[in-house]
């Protein structure tokens, strides 16, 4: 059996991952799918293993959760810059969007309460 070099073996390990992730949009998501590659990332931050991580996220295997960690492990640096950039858009967004006006709030909340009884009953 025949052992690549470390270089080869690594550009290998990365071109397999990428199967798993696409870009669409200047985002990363597991291919075919709307799951966003921010929320595998996020969660494997926070600890949680890949199985757990497949039980969030019913519509993917657990080769593509194990395939994503790997692209973005393959990938950190580049994938880490990409999830500041998010989050700063994410926080501009948030400081540029308007509050609902008090009394629309009022009626809005006035309305899904109703929607609520009405339904209990």
């Amino acid at each position: 059996m025949r052992r690549l070099p470390s270089c080869e073996r690594l550009y290998n390990e990365k071109s397999m991952a990428r199967e798993y992730i696409e870009q669409r949009d200047g985002n990363y998501y597991v291919a075919s799918t709307r799951i966003s590659l921010d929320s595998i990332v996020h969660a494997f931050c926070r600890g949680e293993s890949p199985e757990t991580i497949r039980q969030e996220f019913e519509l993917l295997r657990l080769e593509e959760v194990y395939g994503a960690i790997t692209y973005y492990l393959a990938n950190q640096a580049e994938i880490d810059a990409y999830l500041i950039r998010q989050n700063e858009k994410w926080v501009e967004g948030r400081r540029n969007s308007e509050l609902l006006p008090a009394d629309l709030r009022e009626r809005l909340m006035r309305a899904r309460d109703e929607l609520h009884t009405a339904r209990a009953s």
